[in-house]
């Protein structure tokens, strides 16, 4: 027989017999036997650190617990039931939320135009790139005194640069302002990175095809560079929604462990907090940050839910 009658020749299927799925399965059960012990030490501590305390909070939150642990009755619902009819709640998620709506689009705007311009420049690249991504290495105690100094009006530098007189630490329609600026020069250098990385996996040809059909530089950006940065846009929207609801250290840290004036940027964070470990309402404070909880992952549900409905809506 001919190689080509060989190579053309149908295969014969041979019928699966029960012997050779028993020792497919006896196969992969030795292999999952021997990889537990590999993943062992890893549940073993996230059960520890993770499920436990979540289970524990879970349970805390139907109790009238306090932060001594003694006397602790079951309460039921009446820890949630206080906490959607309590206003210094709601008004300390708004803050949450006042915050994220302010600071998310400023980074991902900032982060876009930094990667783009230390994508394109050509002389000490690596300084450009160092420079936009050291704030981030900073820990949240070297950047709230950093900026709370800046914003000083008598020696900040803030002011002198900007000829203005504000009292931004002080004043209610200044302070979260302050705290945005603050983020964003602190945090934008990570989006930044995502960004840098993103553009330099374009493929380069894309650029120079549609230099050669007369293309400027802004229908390039327009129609070639958003459109591929389109995934990781939504992967840094999503990240910055995450933690911009979960505001806490610079904030602590910039009105020395206060919230502002006239409680104007206390976060709900720092609400549920307080409530534990200042007034020592362990239960109450379990209740509220569970809501908190459910708030997040329905946020992180809903984004995939539509990142999965595009890929269905582009297949």
């Amino acid at each position: 027989m001919s190689a080509v009658e060989t190579a053309v020749r149908p295969a014969v299927v041979r019928p699966v017999r029960a012997a050779d799925t028993g020792t497919s399965r006896a196969r992969i059960g030795r292999g999952f036997q021997h990889g537990g012990w590999f993943i062992a030490p890893f549940l073993a501590l996230f059960a520890l650190f993770v499920v436990l305390p979540v289970g524990r909070g879970i349970w805390l939150s139907f109790t009238d617990a306090n932060i001594s642990g003694a006397d602790t009755r079951f309460v039921g619902l009446d820890n949630y039931t206080e906490a959607f009819r309590d206003p210094l709640m709601w008004e300390s998620l708004g803050h949450s939320a006042y915050f994220t709506l302010l600071v998310v689009p400023c980074i991902v705007v900032a982060a876009f135009l930094m990667a783009m311009l230390a994508h394109h420049i050509d002389h000490a690249k690596w300084l450009w790139r160092l420079c936009f991504f050291a704030p981030f290495l900073l820990p949240s105690a070297v950047v709230g005194n950093l900026w709370q100094w800046l914003f000083n009006p008598g020696t900040g530098m803030v002011n002198h640069v900007l000829g203005l007189d504000t009292p931004w630490l002080t004043e209610k329609s200044t302070a979260m302002i302050a705290v945005v600026i603050a983020t964003l020069w602190w945090t934008v250098g990570f989006s930044f990175l995502l960004y840098l990385a993103a553009l330099q996996s374009i493929p380069h040809h894309l650029y120079e095809a549609a230099a050669l059909d007369g293309a400027n530089a802004w229908r390039r950006m327009v129609h070639i560079t958003l459109p591929m940065l389109r995934t990781i846009t939504g992967l840094v929207i999503t990240l910055q929604v995450l933690a911009s609801l979960q505001v806490f250290d610079q904030v602590v840290v910039m009105y020395d462990f206060g919230s502002g004036p006239e409680d104007s940027t206390r976060t709900y964070v720092q609400y549920a907090l307080e409530e534990g470990f200042t007034s020592y309402r362990v239960g109450y404070a379990s209740a509220i940050s569970n809501i908190f909880f459910v708030i997040i992952a329905v946020l992180s549900l809903g984004r995939m839910w539509l990142l999965r409905k595009r890929e269905e809506g582009v297949r």
